[in-house]
């Protein structure tokens, strides 16, 4: 299958100009941590709009992404009103879309967890299928070494509990398995900037973010246990140890755009 020659543009690096309700939010011990699956088991959670974005294998056969991304937000705020500031852990997952209407890519989540009592207002006011959820990161970064000694998160919730334990190797990523072209791997995993998603009331939903290229390391997995990947079929807990990639970003500011809204029909 063909790989696609993906490069970092000067559209994707171009921040969209925030308005009056956007948001700005500084993310610590941003991670992505990703498992290579037959498409087969994505499928069925998607709309069939969209159709899972794939790359070849080791054994030459479709995979497709899906990905676990945990981090903490530090000071999410209004972009026109700085104050106030909230901080809050949150964790989403999510795989890659190619959207058969249009051609655009995206991420397809399967939904949020987070930690903090303003779940509610994208949960019950844009219909996010976000979740509640209590998180503790237990993170020992060393800045000297541009390494975490220590990351480590436990989540306690109903919907999607977590526990995750990597090694960060401090050394910047120079392979994706599948990609010959490393570039176009880091684009199509750290750099998509529109959602997707099925709202709490069965339409699709969508929204959009924008940050600068990630200048991530290379992690490996010490332990996994990922329960919602386990219970929709996606990775089950017994491959969850050998994941496809490790990405471990310390810090980095992104903008959210709001409001999150419905995703207008396919075009003619």
């Amino acid at each position: 299958m063909p790989i696609p020659d993906l490069r970092f543009t000067r559209e994707l690096l171009s921040r969209p100009a925030p308005g009056k309700i956007d948001v700005v939010t500084r993310l610590r011990h941003f991670a992505i941590v990703s498992y290579a699956v037959a498409p087969d088991r994505v499928t069925p959670h998607l709309h069939p709009r969209f159709e899972c974005d794939c790359f070849a294998g080791d054994d030459g056969a479709p995979r497709v992404w899906v990905s676990i991304v945990p981090f903490e937000d530090q000071d999410f705020r209004f972009v026109r009103c700085p104050w106030p500031k909230f901080r809050f852990g949150q964790t989403n997952y999510r795989t890659y879309v190619i959207d058969r209407a249009t051609g655009a890519r995206g991420v397809w989540f399967f939904g949020t967890s987070l930690a903090s009592w303003t779940v509610a207002v994208p949960r019950f006011l844009w219909k996010l299928p976000w979740h509640a959820a209590r998180m503790q990161f237990d993170c020992d970064y060393d800045a000297a070494a541009h390494r975490y000694r220590t990351y480590h998160l436990a989540t306690r919730s109903a919907w999607a509990p977590v526990e995750l334990e990597l090694e960060d190797t401090g050394a910047a990523v120079e392979r994706l398995a599948g990609f010959d072209n490393l570039e176009s791997g880091l684009v199509l995993l750290t750099h998509p900037l529109i959602g997707l998603f099925y709202r709490r009331d069965g339409q699709l939903g969508t929204y959009r973010v924008w940050h600068d290229r990630l200048h991530c390391t290379e992690g490996r997995m010490r332990n996994a246990k990922i329960g919602l990947f386990d219970r929709l079929g996606l990775v089950p807990f017994s491959e969850q140890s050998q994941p496809h990639s490790v990405l471990i970003q310390p810090e980095s500011e992104f903008t959210i755009y709001l409001p999150p809204g419905k995703l207008p029909p396919a075009p003619a």
